[in-house]
């Protein structure tokens, strides 16, 4: 058998200087190469960067989701299970392995956020009231976005994608806690005025992502484990909606979605601290595991990629407490691979 040493180095630009950030070498066995690791591509181990969270007292849990970076060497992740005057928002400077809490409050359970290309600020999906709101960049003028029904019913917005002039598109994940298929993909107009439903009859709608080209959206269901893609024309509306992949999860399910450069889709897992990664034309192409050492990791369920460069930074989360971990991208990021 031979066996090929895989050299990972990454470079993050800040403020306009280069840092290495990490650097590793990993062995991966080639040759007698099995059934199964033929249908799930390659493995790619993510290395530990930093741990952001212990499980709260209150809610004896902790669930980082979000992540988005700004293009100052910052990343934004949330703390879903977060109780109330304890961090959100978490702020994160990568070149210096540090963290603040950007935003709390006595209320939110914010399951994403993204930044707008059109105002520039940051958007949280506030998944318990239905909500979605925003913050100034430095995490102060919280505003209210968007909050009722849309046709009728109320939402549990979970991720959320922008299109290039800033209307959001969200993953609506109702009907999830009587495992009905009563999901929605929602479009809700840039000034928050207007919410139109694009797709419905969804088993409870997780990840949502636009491919590199804001042709259509990619999207999956976390108790169905497919993931779909939906062609959005700016004219005509939304057609031909179809299953795209179905995902061999086991006792996992389908989380969040991002999509890098080459619209390959990094699908995150829920219940095992991994993703699983393919083509735009459904081919298994790696698996990003961490550590078999990584004790306590149960999810992860997010990632965001270094716009023009390959670095990513993936959420993990369980008993041992919300994580970052870091591999190197099959292709660059873009605002598809941030947030969400």
């Amino acid at each position: 058998m031979r066996r090929i040493a895989v050299r990972s180095c990454a470079v993050l630009t800040v403020a306009g200087a280069l840092i290495l950030t990490a650097c590793g070498t990993q062995t991966e066995a080639d040759g007698d190469t099995t059934a199964t690791e033929a249908a799930t591509g390659r493995t790619i181990r993510a290395q530990e960067f930093m741990r952001l969270t212990t499980p709260h007292e209150q809610s004896g849990s902790t669930l980082l989701e979000g992540p988005v970076l700004d293009g100052g060497g910052r990343l934004t992740v949330v703390d879903v299970t977060a109780p109330g005057g304890e961090p959100k928002v978490i702020r994160v400077d990568l070149r210096k392995k540090t963290q603040r809490t950007l935003h709390t409050d006595d209320r939110g359970v914010y399951t994403s956020a993204q930044f707008s290309p059109y105002d520039g600020r940051l958007y949280l999906t506030d998944y318990a009231h239905g909500e979605i709101v925003s913050l100034a960049r430095d995490g102060g003028d919280l505003r209210m976005f968007f909050t009722g029904d849309v046709d009728g019913a109320p939402m549990n917005p979970d991720d959320l994608t922008f299109d290039e002039d800033g209307n959001l598109y969200v993953s609506d994940s109702r009907g999830l806690s009587e495992s009905q298929a009563h999901g929605r993909v929602v479009r809700i107009d840039r000034d928050g005025e207007k919410a139109t439903v694009l797709a419905d009859g969804l088993a409870a709608t997780n990840g949502i992502a636009f491919d590199p080209d804001f042709q259509g959206l990619w999207f999956s269901e976390l108790t169905e484990n497919r993931i779909s893609y939906l062609p959005v024309h700016r004219q005509s509306g939304t057609t031909g909606r179809h299953t795209a992949v179905r995902v061999n999860g086991g006792l996992a399910q389908t989380d969040s979605i991002a999509v890098d450069a080459d619209g390959n889709l990094y699908q995150a897992l829920h219940g095992r601290p991994a993703m699983a990664v393919y083509s735009k034309h459904g081919e298994r192409l790696a698996t990003v595991e961490v550590p078999a050492r990584a004790k306590g990791l149960e999810s992860a369920t997010n990632v965001a990629i270094l716009p023009g460069g390959t670095r990513a930074y993936m959420t993990v989360s369980g008993p041992a407490g919300g994580y970052l971990y870091t591999f190197d991208a099959l292709a660059e990021g873009i605002r598809q691979s941030n947030g969400g």
